[in-house]
């Protein structure tokens, strides 16, 4: 789906790679709880116009944009790390959802392929960003790359056509771009971080510095359920990185395109079935559909595992998502948050 333009792409949604020593933590609401969230806008009138139609104000609110991966400025930085009290002034916390596609918006050029990032050209916006996040004393969400398995994203290993698009898209280069920003994001002794690096075959960190940042992160790898083109070598397991590099899964999940049984069976797949499951962006889909609502939320309330929802209203897109155009669905929303079960707001750390 298309992305809001954004030059200056904040996070690099780079769920941590931690070997045994290095530290990650969800960052979840407690059991029996599931976090309420927004994305589309980067005003605090776009959070409070989405509480007023959603019924509830978020707990976490997303920003897409695309970074400068390569040559990272004061500029860029400033604002991305603007988004983080932005949000928690309105009690939420902030999410990165971080693309390569230059102006944020699919098929379009690209900033760096997956191997650029696998060997270390975006290490300094990398370090940086987790500067920024750690100074912020915040919890912040980072989604990097995501809908991989998506051909409109330059960095899906497929065209439409089915074809393969090389080996700097290839799902392996994949798999060791999210490793990278995984340990560069969660920190720590740079040392360690180049023995990791080492082991995965990829080049070491150039810095001076002896330690990275901790930044309180958490990473979401977020796939589609079904790949696009639907191809076996384009399916979500291809791009899977490992448990230890990831804190979060979940999927994008839009009325009127998406199935429930290949949710149920991403869901369930072993190799992340002990993650916090998270509905990164659901909306609906150029027209009223409470029934879709009401089915997606009762799937949620008969799947313990999902800990997030967030709708996407499109920010500066077309008009094809946001509520204010369905008031039937957005009543309906509304009458979903009523449940305790979305009563779940984080704790912020004081500015």
């Amino acid at each position: 789906m298309l992305r809001p333009r954004r030059i200056a792409l904040s996070a690099v949604l780079i769920v941590a790679a931690i070997p045994a020593s290095a530290s990650s933590a969800p960052y979840a609401p407690r059991t029996g709880k599931t976090f309420h969230g927004g994305v589309g806008g980067y005003t605090v009138a776009n959070m409070a116009d989405f509480a007023r139609l959603s019924g509830r104000r978020p707990a976490v609110y997303g920003y897409f944009f695309t970074p400068e991966w390569v040559s990272p400025t004061g500029g860029d930085l400033r604002w991305q790390a603007s988004l983080i009290p932005r949000s928690a002034s309105q009690g939420a916390r902030a999410m990165f959802q971080l693309s390569t596609s230059v102006g944020g918006l699919q098929d379009g050029p690209e900033v760096i392929s997956p191997r650029g990032i696998a060997l270390g050209a975006s290490d300094a916006y990398l370090i940086a960003l987790g500067d920024l996040i750690a100074a912020s004393r915040q919890v912040v969400y980072v989604r990097p790359l995501g809908e991989m398995n998506n051909f409109h994203n330059p960095y899906c290993a497929y065209n439409g056509n089915g074809s393969r698009r090389g080996r700097a898209y290839s799902t392996r280069a994949f798999r060791q771009a999210w490793r990278r920003m995984a340990l560069l994001l969660r920190g720590g002794n740079v040392a360690r971080i180049n023995r990791s690096l080492g082991r995965l075959r990829l080049p070491p960190v150039l810095t001076t510095r002896t330690d990275l940042a901790r930044a309180r992160v958490a990473l979401l790898w977020t796939p589609f359920t079904v790949g696009l083109p639907d191809r076996p070598g384009n399916r979500a397991r291809a791009y899977w990185p490992g448990a230890r590099y990831v804190d979060w899964v979940g999927t994008s999940f839009f009325a009127g395109s998406s199935s429930f049984w290949a949710l149920e069976r991403f869901y369930r797949a072993r190799q992340w079935r002990r993650k916090p499951f998270a509905h990164v962006e659901w909306s609906l889909w150029g027209r009223e559909d409470p029934r879709f609502i009401r089915r997606l939320f009762r799937w949620i309330r008969r799947h313990r595992r999902v800990k997030l929802e967030m709708y996407n209203q499109g920010a500066l897109l077309p008009p094809k998502y946001a509520l204010r155009y369905y008031p039937r669905s957005a009543r309906e929303l509304r009458r979903q948050m009523r449940s305790r079960r979305f009563n779940a707001y984080p704790r912020l750390a004081p500015p």
